[in-house]
């Protein structure tokens, strides 16, 4: 029996090559990133060295990124004037596919140290995505420290070989010159290149530096492209208000003035930065759920997700802003964000800070939140069903129209509800309908108004289905006015001035003929004491489904069972003791039949017949 052996994974160079090169990154133009994001370590490397060396700036301490493009030759070069590379380095990173010399320099730091230095490479394949767009790629460099004539020069076509020799009178620094394919020779462009560095590598901590089109004399003949300094990076205290609407402008490309925003550092056992803004006006697709939506996300200042919809929960879709963070689980390609704790935490806290943001414009600035409410309350309303952890949060800043309101706007709250309540009151009164007027005129209200009771005037689709996620606030059960049978009792408030109950023997009768002449029409009928001023009103069972519920679901598609209403009589009402004491059976089915019908109406329901109440009407006016 042989004994156990361990081999090492054997590789084919020149294939890896091509995966890598072919495979691994998905939009080419990000190859232009990693190499600035290559010369960026470059410099931040020799900052941090030349502290033990000061000698290694004496050929310039001044550090800069440096593109340059010829569209005739069809070549690109980015240049910095960085740490740059040893022969040993050359061979050891740029011989090795995926040897981060970055990840190496990190590892050799301590922990005090590594909180000083900015790197951004990692993996040690950015440099080889130069190869998705150049047929040749040449490096040029020399290590800071080194004399002059230990230059060296690396070339290859990507094809599983490279070339090296020693290079003459090199700077400091290092050169990446690429000859390009042909199908790539849009990156030869200055306008493109101006462009691309905007987009992935504006924050970057040093210039990117290009030449001028047309540079006075005395003038420098190069300008920086990118800003240079991320304005998230830099302390509260220094940054103006003007600062942060105007970079607000830049990533959301709104000219309106945001409502707010937030700003934060976290630090410990994870590190990012948050800038969060809440706009002014809600975007015209705001509906669309399926639309790539999100914060921008950098790591490091290097741009990597332009909608990086992880970070926040789809009902908060409308919020704008950059989070920027280290050590997140990245795909090799850093072009796609992974799933992991890391994220979760990050997404849990990002969240939190968004609603505590809207509960403070709630509460300081409640002028500008009703600006918020009228165009982002709707997409709030999903809130409690897709965030459970957060949806007392949530509730805290709906807002709602009630028969407490002045007019139609939403302004009460579910905290101004239960600091409202009535005497003895211990459910959220809630009726739901298609408009405000027809909530406001509904019959079920009468016995309310009379115990002063505040009930919720729902006419948003959406809104039966979110009182039915919130379930319950600050102790107090959602409780439809319409539904089951209601025992003015259990509503609060003052019982001054309710009807004394009427004879149950003249009640029992009146209910059975009205069961026998509307038969399938109805599910029930039954005396109510809920209505102090109408005849008649529909109510719910207690298992059925409300209207609203019922009508979303029938415009997605769902077949439902027929439900019919329950007709509730109010006994002290003089139409109802005429219908009581009605010996002509004709007529008594005209008024049974235009009492649902009324109900029917005052619920905002269309009829099944209009014509047949009509005629049933005239003949009642008429005789």
């Amino acid at each position: 029996m042989t004994a156990r052996e361990t081999h090492g994974f054997q590789a084919e160079v020149k294939q890896l090559l091509h995966l890598m090169i072919h495979s691994l990154y998905s939009n080419r133009e990000i190859f232009l990133r990693e190499l600035i994001s290559n010369a960026s370590d470059a410099a931040d490397k020799l900052r941090f060295e030349a502290i033990a060396h000061p000698g290694y700036l004496a050929e310039g301490a001044q550090l800069a990124i440096h593109i340059a493009c010829d569209p005739e030759a069809g070549t690109l070069s980015i240049t910095d004037n960085g740490i740059g590379m040893s022969r040993e380095d050359v061979i050891e990173q740029l011989g090795t596919i995926a040897r981060s010399g970055t990840a190496e320099f990190i590892g050799r730091l301590s922990g005090d140290e590594r909180q000083d230095v900015n790197l951004i490479g990692q993996f040690g394949v950015g440099f080889y995505s130069a190869f998705t767009v150049a047929d040749r790629v040449e490096v040029v460099t020399r290590r800071a420290g080194l004399p002059a004539d230990a230059g060296v020069r690396w070339e290859s076509s990507g094809d599983g070989e490279f070339s090296i020799e020693p290079v003459a009178d090199a700077p400091r620094g290092t050169r990446v010159t690429l000859q390009l394919r042909a199908d790539a020779r849009e990156f030869a462009d200055e306008f493109r290149l101006r462009a691309l560095i905007r987009k992935y590598s504006d924050h970057i901590a040093f210039p990117v530096l290009m030449k001028k089109a047309a540079a006075a004399e005395g003038e420098p003949a190069e300008e920086a492209v990118n800003t240079a300094r991320a304005l998230w990076t830099r302390p509260k205290a220094e940054i103006k208000d003007e600062e942060y609407q105007e970079f607000y402008r830049h990533i959301a490309h709104d000219f309106t003035a945001p409502l707010a925003w937030s700003h934060n550092r976290v630090e410990g056992k994870r590190v990012y930065t948050s800038l969060l803004y809440v706009p002014a006006r809600a975007p015209f697709d705001l509906w669309n759920r399926e639309k790539p939506r999100g914060l921008k996300l950098y790591v490091r200042r290097v741009f990597i997700l332009d909608d990086a919809a992880q970070f926040l929960p789809v009902y908060l879709r409308f919020m704008r802003g950059v989070v920027d963070a280290d050590g997140l689980a990245l795909n090799v390609s850093r072009e796609m964000l992974q799933q992991d704790p890391e994220v979760e935490a990050i997404r849990s806290g990002l969240t939190r800070r968004v609603l505590d943001m809207l509960d403070r414009l709630a509460t300081e600035e409640p002028d500008r939140y009703r600006d918020f409410w009228k165009e982002f309350g709707r997409v709030l309303k999903e809130g409690p069903a897709e965030d459970f952890a957060n949806r007392e949060r949530i509730a805290r800043l709906l807002r709602f129209t009630s028969t407490r309101s002045a007019g139609e706007e939403a302004d009460r709250s579910l905290g101004d509800y239960v600091a409202g309540k009535a005497e003895g009151q211990k459910q959220v009164w809630y009726v739901t309908a298609d408009s405000l007027a027809a909530a406001r005129s509904s019959p079920q209200l009468e016995i309310f108004r009379q115990r002063g009771v505040e009930v919720l005037l729902l006419a948003d689709p959406i809104d039966e289905w979110l009182v039915g996620q919130l379930g319950e606030f600050a102790g107090m059960e959602f409780r439809d006015v319409r539904r089951g049978e209601l025992d003015p009792a259990e509503i609060g408030g003052s019982d001054a001035g309710t009807p004394p109950p009427a004879d149950a023997g003249a009640q029992g009768e009146l209910v059975q003929r009205l069961k026998a002449e509307l038969g399938e029409a109805i599910e029930d009928v039954r005396t109510t004491g809920r209505l102090t001023d109408s005849p008649a009103c529909l109510a719910l069972g207690e298992a059925d489904m409300g209207p609203q519920m019922r009508r979303i679901l029938e415009a997605s598609g769902q077949k439902l069972p027929h439900s019919r209403p329950v007709l509730e009589v109010n006994p002290t009402h003089p139409l109802v003791r005429r219908l009581a004491g009605e010996q002509d059976q004709a007529r008594f089915a005209d008024i049974a039949r235009v009492l649902l019908d009324q109900a029917t109406l005052a619920e905002g329901r269309a009829l099944a017949d209009p014509g047949d109440f009509l005629r049933r009407l005239n003949r009642l006016l008429a005789g």
